[in-house]
């Protein structure tokens, strides 16, 4: 699913060159659960950047699905992004004026999709997640731990054959962040490749492989007993 070779990238301030990922190589294999740990700055949240194809790398090779895609332009990313992958991001990133159902069925509006499989899917995606009860509130009208589940749904809704889970329980209460967990292991068993990007080693230990990367670089890479 996943071939990088020698990825770099560098970003310049003025005079000075920022490696944040260095010589990375990493494969990773269709309907794997794999977190990627460390602190910080340690450079993982720019190697998920490259990986979901919101970033380039300044040099190396990134092969997504058997396509090469270390080179292509913002609309070629962008199409791979809305076939390939599903984002859930800490923050959550919802639409506060739009409802529950509207936050998920966005992405099929984007699709040029008929409504009436727009709704269909949606509504499939709701329940999905346990929330077809709550489909018409806004998100300042549900707890965080709902407002993730609407996250989750509508990184779904494309059917990606990859999830990025960024700290997706980090602004979460432990109950609340154990039941994101349950939902990613639950789409893991649908047959989903999961990459979860966090510095809790306690969250990693819910994935099938840990790789920790520190100052740009993995020092570690094993799976979980």
């Amino acid at each position: 699913m996943i071939i990088i070779h020698e990825m770099n990238k560098i970003y310049k301030m003025s005079n000075i060159e920022i490696s944040a990922i260095k010589n990375i190589n990493l494969e990773i294999k269709k309907n794997e659960f794999v977190a990627i740990v460390g602190p910080s700055g340690s450079g993982k949240s720019t190697l998920m950047n490259m990986m979901g194809c919101l970033d380039i790398p300044t040099s190396g090779t990134y092969i997504l699905d058997n396509m090469e895609v270390s080179n292509l332009n913002d609309d070629e990313l962008a199409e791979i992004r809305n076939k390939k992958i599903g984002f859930i991001f800490q923050s959550f990133n919802l639409i506060q004026k739009l409802t529950a159902f509207e936050n998920i069925e966005l992405p099929l509006i984007y699709q040029g999709m008929h409504a009436k499989e727009r709704h269909k899917r949606t509504e499939q995606a709701l329940e999905l997640v346990g929330l077809d009860a709550r489909m018409h509130h806004k998100p300042f009208e549900l707890s965080g731990g709902q407002q993730q589940r609407v996250a989750i749904a509508r990184a779904l809704i494309n059917n990606p054959p990859i999830i990025f889970a960024d700290e997706p329980t980090g602004n979460l209460d432990t109950k609340s962040g154990g039941e994101i967990i349950n939902l990613l292991k639950d789409m893991h068993g649908q047959g989903n490749t999961i990459i979860l990007i966090t510095h809790d080693n306690s969250i990693a230990m819910n994935s099938k492989r840990i790789i920790k990367i520190n100052d740009g670089e993995i020092i570690d890479d094993r799976q979980v007993i």
